[in-house]
């Protein structure tokens, strides 16, 4: 109990503190209630922060799922070769860092060196996956090789502990691969699924890294809201504006919990 008052209790708690006051150069420290928060509600910036992380969370999520669920079932389908071989590769990208992960995708984006701009020169072309129209889909794209191998593992864990008898019950009443995997695997993950979807929910609005670290590369295109937590980040330690940044930082948490929240209760609903 004293471990988890000290690491997270205190911290929210002071953060609390730091959203409902304001300080200034002239006057000090001064309780200001809920300004902040309606300041953040009214700031452009913030929502348009907000509605770009909730459009990556419902493409990149689905897509990355999608992805992580193949994966698991080639696995588990026991007709894959090498299998340990390509589980290994798969989840490999999870160990990486996501620093060193956006630093190497930066890298492979860049225009000025690294593949595209070898690429471009090599070829004639003029491509730049930085642009206004990718650069969300970029970021996703290093999200999705980063993570798409943890919710693979989840999910192929899931798949290990399922009943074996039903997969041979199915095929003896005549049920296809197709069938079995509809019918028996898919709603045998329900409760991974909903444990990873949390976990991809609380990830996506928590969306700093990459786009902090692509900023070197595209400064007009990722601004310094570019997501909730970059904007924070810059109120905070450029801007010198803590408690605005805190009352930014309480938003989102409610947010992120309450969807969660939402995902959680409707994935462990059952049906009548």
């Amino acid at each position: 109990m004293a471990v988890f008052t000290l690491v997270f209790l205190a911290p929210i708690a002071y953060s609390l503190w730091l959203s409902v006051h304001r300080t200034q150069f002239v006057g000090g420290t001064q309780f200001v209630g809920l300004d902040n928060y309606v300041r953040a509600l009214q700031d452009p910036r913030f929502w348009e922060g907000a509605v770009r992380v909730g459009l990556f969370l419902a493409v990149q999520v689905p897509v990355m799922f999608v992805l992580a669920l193949l994966a698991a079932l080639a696995l588990d389908s026991g007709r894959l070769y090498g299998k340990s071989f390509f589980r290994i590769s798969i989840f490999m990208p999870y160990a990486v860092p996501g620093v060193v992960s956006a630093l190497m995708w930066g890298f492979l984006y860049g225009t000025r060196f690294g593949l595209t701009g070898n690429l471009n020169d090599l070829f004639g072309w003029n491509l730049d996956p930085l642009n206004s129209s990718l650069l969300l889909p970029a970021i996703g794209n290093i999200v999705t090789w980063q993570w798409v191998g943890y919710s693979m593992l989840i999910f192929y864990s899931a798949l290990k502990v399922v009943d074996t008898s039903l997969y041979e019950a199915a095929a003896i009443d005549g049920a296809t691969q197709f069938q079995i995997i509809r019918k028996i695997k898919i709603p045998a993950l329900r409760g991974a699924m909903v444990i990873a979807t949390i976990f991809s929910i609380i990830g996506s609005f928590q969306l700093f890294n990459e786009p902090q670290i692509l900023q070197a590369l595209t400064p007009q295109r990722i601004t310094s809201h570019y997501t909730p937590n970059m904007f924070a980040f810059n109120l905070s330690f450029a801007g010198q504006q803590v408690n605005y940044a805190a009352a930014i930082a309480i938003i989102m948490g409610l947010i992120t919990m309450v969807i969660a929240y939402v995902v959680q209760l409707r994935g462990t609903r059952k049906d009548v």
